[in-house]
């Protein structure tokens, strides 16, 4: 049981690095400038730190953007300003109670100015733009 659990695991998160990337593309084509934020969030002591990397002692590491959100995305407006979002890409576009504290948090203090949940679409090949704020009224 546990090989199958081992195989379902490598080929979902090869989806999910397939499906970060197709987003990433998506963004960048619509003219954002994209990055991958590399910094997290500790609620116990509310604030901003460097996110670890994911790391197996006996093999090597498993993943070196491990950040929240997934990215920070910029676009240059009118008025010579920018307009700064992140974007957490999710399959599936449910957030769980770790990351719905840890948008708050974003928002509150202003990092970004909004958080958008990158979702697949009910079509095929079609991704979906969620607004944090809109999806969780709290």
């Amino acid at each position: 049981m546990t090989e199958k659990n081992s195989i379902r695991g490598k080929k979902s998160r090869a989806a999910g690095g397939r499906f970060e990337l197709k987003v990433r593309g998506e963004l960048e084509k619509d003219g954002w400038i994209v990055d991958k934020w590399t910094n997290n969030v500790d609620l116990e002591t509310k604030e901003l730190i460097k996110a670890k990397r994911k790391f197996n002692p006996f093999s090597k590491i498993l993943g070196i953007g491990t950040g929240f959100p997934d990215f920070i995305v910029f676009k240059h407006t009118k008025d010579k300003n920018y307009e700064i979002i992140g974007v957490e890409v999710k399959a599936n576009g449910w957030l769980d109670k770790t990351e719905k504290e840890k948008c708050k948090f974003l928002l509150d203090k202003k990092i970004f100015s909004r958080i958008l949940i990158a979702k697949r679409g009910k079509e095929r090949g079609k991704t979906e733009y969620i607004n944090f704020k809109e999806k969780y009224k709290d």
